[in-house]
């Protein structure tokens, strides 16, 4: 099992010990990345979760429309673009009416969702043009698969090499799309790491770049990059969390303007406002953070 494989199966097994999916949703989903029962029942006892009836319900998703952090979202279009090896991309961009920068926003692990293209959105609202990118595009798109779980599970199977030539890719297409803006890219949680990834290849034309508790890769060195990075973590958030130390190394040793911010009392992923472990406070706060980071480097 790849660490990005890993990383995934630790995020259903946490789904499940918070109440999220159930045992049964759990194993199939861990199996659709690969592991045996044995496996899959010894990770989801590893990571807290306690025997349970595999019939056991499905807790309801939270009532009423949450309020997400930002300005209202400006509308975003499809679009493709040429990738590595004559491959096609896909994504969604929206175009910022008065540009100050521009960002690449990297999708969670459920793929291009409406909630991602919606942060494509409000950064375009707040004056960054931004283009989100479908890592999945060479399957046809996030949307050409029956649910998220195979969405997961076909992301653990895309190697680390692939997804930086893709996201290379888009970066080019967002420098041409945003002709003389300075670049910057944003990703949350398996985005995150991708952020990470990204800054490890030593790609040079992000000027700035936020990821949103990603996991750092093993031996992450960002010598090359120039981008000024803003690392954000969730306090209650402990699997991410313990590679926010060598994170902060790896920054340290490469020179780079950084600044790791910590919010208390939340947990992993909460700046999702689809998601139930979103926290509006939080995400506000996050919002406004990124957005000055931006406003400093990129604008």
């Amino acid at each position: 099992m790849t660490p990005f494989q890993r990383y995934l199966a630790e995020e259903v097994a946490l789904d499940h010990v918070d109440g999220l999916i159930t045992r049964r949703e759990a194993l199939r989903r861990l199996g659709l990345l690969g592991l045996a029962l044995p496996a899959a029942t010894a990770l989801l006892s590893a990571c807290g979760a306690a025997p349970e009836a595999a019939t056991s319900p499905t807790p309801a998703p939270p009532t009423g429309a949450a309020s997400p952090a930002g300005p209202s979202p400006l509308p975003t279009e499809g679009i493709t673009f040429a990738g590595p090896e004559g491959v096609t991309l896909r994504g969604a961009w929206a175009a910022a009416a008065q540009r100050r920068g521009a960002v690449l926003v990297v999708h969670e692990n459920r793929g291009l969702t409406d909630h991602i293209r919606s942060v494509a959105g409000r950064l375009a609202a707040s004056g960054y043009s931004a283009l989100a990118l479908d890592l999945l595009s060479r399957e046809g798109g996030t949307a050409s698969f029956a649910d998220s779980a195979q969405v997961t599970a076909r992301l653990g199977e895309i190697s680390p090499d692939r997804f930086v030539a893709d996201m290379k890719a888009a970066v080019g297409e967002l420098g041409e799309r945003a002709s003389g803006a300075k670049l910057g890219m944003v990703g949350f949680c398996f985005g995150g790491g991708m952020t990470w990834l990204l800054l490890a290849s030593g790609e040079p034309r992000l000027a700035a770049a936020a990821p949103f508790y990603g996991p750092l890769p093993a031996g992450a060195d960002f010598t090359g990059s120039r981008a000024a990075v803003l690392a954000v973590y969730a306090e209650r958030d402990e699997r991410v969390n313990a590679s926010r130390p060598a994170a902060e190394a790896a920054l340290r040793r490469a020179g780079l303007t950084y600044e790791v911010v910590t919010f208390p009392g939340v947990r992993h992923a909460f700046f999702n406002d689809t998601g139930q472990r979103y926290d509006a406070g939080a995400a506000a706060q996050a919002y406004d953070r990124l957005i000055d980071w931006y406003d400093r480097h990129l604008a």
